[in-house]
């Protein structure tokens, strides 16, 4: 499911509704929502959380021209599932300026070292295919990942108890279980026939 035009509030009707669409996405993104370690988390894109950046963004920017809005949308729609993966938006998260550019140094590829776990094997995310974010030297702190399932990754995906998503790289790894409300909210991007 893409995001069109006529899916869109006004910006004075989303204005009006605004508090409680945040209210309910907060909610929504606890489930889509996953910290590998202390400083990287995962937040598993889809319709809802997509449909609410263009919305902040077209806020932000006072934007209300057509033309503008499909711009902003075209732009977005590429993170919402296909139904034969996830995409998720990572942040690579050290509060502390100094040790941030330290890290992100040290990080560097990490984002081609993340992977999904469904049992039968790692299915290692394809990172930043929009535009490059790292440099030779460092990576960014924010990457944009698809982890692509074939039909029996997608079975196994939804067959099996223990699904994880870790990091594997020689300055930066863990592995984390998903939990059963993240894995019923990631399982309704899936196209199941």
């Amino acid at each position: 499911m893409k995001l069109k035009t006529s899916d869109l509030l006004s910006l004075e009707e989303y204005d009006n509704e605004r508090d409680a669409i945040k209210k309910a996405l907060i909610i929504h993104k606890k489930n889509r929502t996953v910290s590998i370690g202390e400083h990287i988390v995962l937040i598993f894109e889809d319709y809802s959380t997509i449909k609410y950046q263009v919305q902040e963004m077209l806020r932000i920017e006072k934007i209300f021209n057509k033309k503008e809005i499909q711009e902003e949308i075209d732009a977005y729609n590429p993170l919402i599932p296909d139904g034969t993966n996830f995409k998720a938006t990572m942040l690579i998260m050290y509060p502390d300026v100094e040790e941030r550019k330290i890290m992100l140094s040290k990080l560097h590829d990490i984002e081609n070292n993340i992977y999904l776990n469904c049992g039968s094997k790692k299915i290692v995310a394809l990172a930043d295919e929009d535009l490059e974010r790292s440099t030779d030297n460092k990576t960014s702190a924010v990457h944009f990942l698809r982890f692509e399932l074939d039909q029996t990754d997608i079975t196994d995906f939804l067959s099996n108890d223990r699904v994880l998503v870790g990091v594997s790289h020689d300055e930066y790894t863990d592995e984390v279980a998903l939990s059963e409300a993240t894995k019923d909210s990631l399982s309704k991007d899936l196209n199941t026939n």
